[in-house]
């Protein structure tokens, strides 16, 4: 996600456009990007460490943007 100090101009349009789609009662958008990493065997603390190097350091712009790293039971994504 971009950091909260930093401009937003897609999350600005998407908010001005919400009350023309008859969507109220929301203040803020932030937009971002995501990416799932699927992980060969189990994710302990020394993978999820490994995770946060790889995001800090290729993934996110982190002069810009804050990041989570969080696990997911497979399960939990089936069917979105």
């Amino acid at each position: 996600m971009l950091k909260p100090e930093i401009l937003d101009p897609q999350g600005q349009a998407v908010q001005r456009a919400l009350p023309r789609l008859g969507f109220e009662g929301v203040s803020d958008v932030r937009q971002g990007k995501r990416f799932e990493l699927e992980v060969d065997g189990p994710v302990d603390d020394a993978a999820l460490a490994r995770i946060r190097e790889l995001a800090e350091s290729f993934l996110a712009n982190t002069v810009i943007e804050d990041f989570t790293v969080k696990v997911e039971d497979e399960k939990v994504g089936a069917g979105k």
